[in-house]
């Protein structure tokens, strides 16, 4: 309240301790803040009543509370007590922001495993039962579905933390009639990674995204280039669109050369996968905002040998020529090669390879691609063995809130999964595997071993042009190869900085002493 905020919350969401009061799963207690219903509300009474006189003056009071646990009639629930607690406490708040709870993942939910304002269902009630205005939640990006819960009564205000990461400027788009530059979230929850791994927010889509302060960048503005130079970048995936539009922005003439006849790179193959469609949001949006742009033209199908970069006489050649996936199984886990003369690679397996049963996927890398490979296959009618290093599949999905939901959809559509195992050679018709802990082997039937471990940058152009004393930028996969929220940071990165001083981000320089 000193502080001058307009809004003070009372949060009973996410399994906090109001809700852990609320819930009969997780309170026992037996006075008067524990049996019947009325008795575990108490506490979030007394907490808003108290707020409330605290504050209420000048602030609004507002209650998070999660109205569905998704544990069943043993929890809260949307039909039962949830419905329950907002009758009791009804026109106590000045707001109602209303959500599913369960583990955090559940409220936060990818692309992968819902649909856009997939809460609906849930919360839905909530404005039924109080003349307060109610806000929600539910990965919403479309202003089409936003403004249907709006005029269907859902809700009142719309809830937009990730889309409003993807694109601040969300609202005023829509205010100006601009909803074709809305830069839409694409559901991959590279921003709920950076949260659990306590590192700086990112964004797939917005690579300004927790640089604004820090370096400066502003999302939607960018300086000029000091010269009118031509600049010609190679390579049509999400670092090269990345890099051209940018580029453009800056004021410079810019040509995209790209080799296939699509735009898009690794998104044209990693968006057929289950789930991932919205990734090619990534591409689409950047197409069109290409569009816009007079001083920038975009080749499809042009690929772009040294005699035609050298003719070409750009002042600035950008190469994003993507990465490949290794097949000597080097990844996480394993250090050193394995001749796998069969094996094959996930590229080969979006180039149309056939494929003989068992198929045996090696997952040495823990993100989507080995989880997503497996159940593609498996609801296709292939017999599929999973095999990890880790403890689970697609470990590192546990950052992105999908490990769970991806795990069971693998049990789900038959999966066989082999955790905490080690590939150490094939042949055969067999792989021959060792415990990470133990060293026992054993060996499995493999009709086709798929390799997904770790991946290699595309640099035979870099090395082509460096041996004729044309020099080059890389940027993206070919530079470092990572997912597709750093190769676009990286191409932005690059396309910002050039011409501009390079200056440490802003907590890291020298303080400045007055005398």
């Amino acid at each position: 309240k000193r502080a001058g905020f307009d809004i003070v919350y009372v949060y009973a969401g996410h399994d906090y301790l109001p809700f852990q009061f609320l819930s009969r799963r997780t309170n026992h207690r037996g006075d008067a803040y524990g049996g019947s219903l009325e008795n575990r509300v108490r506490l979030l009474r007394e907490m808003i009543e108290d707020t409330r006189e605290a504050v209420g003056d000048t602030c609004a009071v507002a209650v998070r509370l999660a109205v569905d646990e998704l544990h069943g009639p043993e929890g809260i629930t949307s039909e039962g007590e949830g419905r329950e607690v907002i009758e009791m406490l009804a026109e106590l708040p000045d707001l109602w922001d209303v959500n599913v709870a369960g583990a955090l993942g559940n409220d936060s939910r990818s692309a992968r495993f819902s649909a856009e304002g997939f809460q609906e269902d849930n919360v839905a009630f909530v404005k039924q039962l109080t003349t307060k205005p109610v806000v929600s939640v539910g990965r919403f990006t479309s202003p089409d579905r936003m403004v249907s819960q709006i005029r269907r009564g859902v809700q009142d205000f719309i809830g937009a933390a990730r889309p409003s990461i993807a694109d601040p400027f969300l609202p005023a788009k829509i205010r100006e009639g601009r909803e074709d530059e809305i830069r839409e979230c694409i559901g991959c929850n590279i921003c709920r990674a950076a949260n659990n791994e306590g590192v700086g927010l990112r964004c797939t889509q917005n690579p300004t995204m927790g640089e604004e302060w820090r370096r400066g960048w502003h999302p939607e503005r960018i300086a000029l280039h000091p010269k009118r130079e031509k600049a010609l970048v190679i390579g049509g995936g999400p670092a090269g669109l990345e890099a051209a539009l940018t580029l453009g922005r800056r004021g410079l003439d810019v040509a995209l050369a790209e080799a296939s006849d699509q735009f898009g790179g690794r998104l044209l193959r990693e968006a057929t996968l289950p789930g991932l469609a919205t990734w090619m949001r990534v591409r689409d949006w950047r197409l069109h905002m290409l569009d816009k742009l007079p001083n920038v033209e975009v080749y499809p199908a042009s690929r772009m040998g040294i005699d035609d970069i050298a003719e070409f006489g750009a002042d600035h050649v950008v190469l994003a020529t993507g990465s490949t996936w290794r097949r000597d199984a080097v990844g996480v886990y394993a250090v050193r090669p394995v001749d796998l003369p069969e094996a094959l690679t996930p590229d080969e397996v979006f180039a149309g390879r056939k494929l003989t049963d068992p198929v045996v996927i090696y997952d040495d890398e823990h993100y989507f691609m080995g989880g997503a490979l497996a159940e593609k296959l498996a609801a296709a009618g292939h017999a599929v063995h999973y095999v990890t290093t880790a403890p689970v599949a697609s470990s590192w999905a546990v950052m992105t809130n999908e490990q769970d939901f991806l795990q069971a959809r693998l049990i789900e559509v038959g999966v066989t999964i082999h955790p905490l195992k080690a590939l150490m050679s094939q042949g055969n018709g067999e792989v021959h595997l060792a415990c990470v802990y133990t060293g026992r082997e054993e060996a499995m039937p493999c009709g086709t071993l798929i390799l997904c471990t770790g991946r290699l940058p595309e640099n035979s152009l870099r090395d082509l042009l460096s041996a004729r004393g044309i020099a080059a930028s890389r940027v993206g996969d070919c530079l470092t190869p990572s997912s597709i929220a750093d190769a676009i940071h990286s191409a932005h990165r690059f396309a910002r900085l050039l011409g501009e001083p390079d200056l440490p981000p802003r907590r890291e320089r020298a303080p400045v002493r007055s005398l």
